[in-house]
């Protein structure tokens, strides 16, 4: 007779079935996110024009970065150049107020002291802009700020006799910058405020607990509890905005009169679009300004990951032992 202890227990694996469930997301991932990125950086090196048939290399990369081959690189090498100064203003001119203003707020809304009502509702009216399509608001504050006799801002500003004509804030260099960071701060405004305000509510209480003990006033909390323990929190939201400063498009694409596009708020996304949808399209081109734009992001949000990485505990004492080694020789 055989013993069923003797004889060996098998056992049914089901790793398979999960492969299987995650199998449409990696599908549609190669589809619509793989082939799409390889297909740029093929584009890149092909010549420029409706039908792509010779390939060129780095020329476009040159042209780019550099002018070099004649007038016509040149002033595409400009073009870019202006671009990716306009993207860099509009991205730092948005976050900065965006941090700034998101930090205080989440520091206000999760201060156990300060008691609060309808903090909810606060939350749900800051967080409001967010979901409104950037559409939406590019018309609205065209109509605002146009210049023509439907502009309500500069019917205002006439009636209070602070404008003798209509101002031109919609092409304007400085007025349009400063529009469209405004916006792009209210409308991420409350999306920060609420990341923030997770990272907050994640302390440990007793630590704000013990430094009231201490007499710790409540900015040296902010600065000396909250701040440092926000670096993770604040790493995510900081790439995350690079990423979608880096990116932007919609605003400064919308936010003009008529079909001429406005050169001082032009970002690097808007100067892809109209290379590929030209009435002669410059695919090269393109496809080499979004690698570069992919390389960049890559390399700033590798510099945030390395001056946000924690530091090991044992390089550290390797680091203690090679300075005290190197003191005391010194003092020999």
């Amino acid at each position: 007779m055989a013993s069923g202890s003797n004889g060996k227990i098998r056992s049914i694996s089901y790793a398979r079935y999960g492969y299987i469930f995650i199998l449409p997301f990696f599908i549609v991932y190669a589809i619509f996110q793989v082939y799409p990125l390889l297909n740029t950086f093929y584009l890149s090196t092909q010549s420029n024009g409706s039908v792509v048939t010779e390939s060129v290399g780095l020329q476009n990369f040159a042209a780019i970065l550099s002018g070099s081959g004649g007038r016509a690189f040149k002033a595409v090498h400009e073009n870019f150049i202006r671009v990716m100064g306009n993207t860099l203003i509009l991205w730092f001119g948005n976050f900065i107020p965006q941090i700034v203003l998101s930090l205080l707020l989440a520091a206000w809304f999760t201060d156990a002291f300060l008691k609060i009502k309808g903090k909810g509702f606060y939350k749900i009216v800051m967080y409001m802009p967010n979901i409104i399509t950037a559409a939406s608001v590019a018309a609205l504050f065209v109509m605002l700020f146009a210049d023509s006799q439907f502009g309500a801002i500069n019917k205002m500003l006439m009636n209070m006799h602070i404008l003798d004509a209509p101002k031109n804030f919609v092409t304007g260099q400085t007025t349009s910058r400063v529009i469209i960071m405004f916006i792009q701060t209210w409308m991420w405004f409350g999306n920060t405020t609420i990341m923030l305000m997770s990272g907050i509510m994640g302390i440990n209480p007793s630590l704000f607990e013990a430094a009231n003990i201490d007499g710790a006033t409540p900015t040296q909390q902010f600065f000396q509890i909250t701040i440092p323990l926000l670096r993770p929190i604040m790493l995510y939201t900081m790439v995350t905005s690079m990423i979608g400063g880096l990116q932007m498009f919609d605003m400064p694409y919308l936010f003009n009169m008529g079909t001429a596009q406005n050169r001082h708020t032009e970002t690097i996304a808007v100067f892809i679009y109209n290379h590929f949808h030209n009435l002669k399209p410059n695919y090269g081109y393109s496809g080499a300004s979004s690698v570069i734009l992919f390389i960049v992001t890559a390399v700033l949000g590798g510099i945030c990951f390395i001056f946000n990485k924690d530091d090991d505990p044992k390089a550290k004492e390797r680091r203690s032992s090679k300075a005290a080694l190197k003191s005391k020789l010194g003092g020999l």
